[in-house]
């Protein structure tokens, strides 16, 4: 039989562990997220580079102004297609990681709560008699804290769907208004 200082001292080592476990993942998944992002801005630094230069060698080979408008109204439409694309990439990856993040905090946060009821079972089974009124005002804390948890990861997820719709619907309509002006921009580069 363990006494009370043994269990305590056990609970708290697993609770530390599994703090330890949470920072890790968290970690983890940051990094991972960071990598994805600094890889997602090297490869299209690397392309922009190379398509300015192209573009650059083009127009210094032009040699009237109607030339220069055609060119200029040709690099438009692509560029903004690559834009988009890349904010699309870029939402997927802060998605991808704000999900992972949840169910990981989820996980931990559920595997801690087992143990910490787990240990209030243990403690309310030695604790000496006349202390059944500390032990359920404990089993009481510990189910507000969680009720409140279950609130507040309800509402995270609810704001981070409603910023993924409005990101979602910024890109399309930036979309929409870069196709509109891609034929307005031939017309006038025509007309020039």
């Amino acid at each position: 039989m363990f006494t009370i200082p043994e269990q305590f001292s056990a609970a708290t080592k697993a609770n530390l562990d599994a703090q330890l476990a949470i920072v890790n993942a968290f970690t983890s998944k940051a990094l991972e997220s960071v990598e994805k992002f600094v890889e997602l801005n090297l490869t299209a630094v690397k392309s922009s580079w190379e398509e300015s230069s192209v573009a650059a060698k083009q127009l210094l080979a032009v040699k009237d102004p109607q030339e220069f408008f055609t060119l200029t109204a040709a690099h438009a439409q692509p560029n903004a297609e690559k834009a988009l694309a890349y904010g699309r990439h870029l939402i997927n990856i802060a998605t991808n990681a704000q999900s992972e993040l949840s169910k990981s905090t989820e996980e931990h946060v559920a595997d801690t709560n087992r143990k910490v009821l787990a240990f209030v079972e243990e403690i309310s089974k030695n604790a000496p008699a006349g202390s059944e009124n500390a032990v359920a005002l404990l089993k009481s804390a510990i189910g507000n804290a969680n009720a409140s948890y279950d609130q507040f990861n309800k509402t995270a997820k609810q704001a981070a769907e409603a910023i993924e719709t409005n990101l979602n619907s910024a890109v399309t309509q930036i979309s929409q208004a870069t196709a509109k002006a891609a034929p307005r921009a031939a017309t006038v580069a025509k007309k020039a």
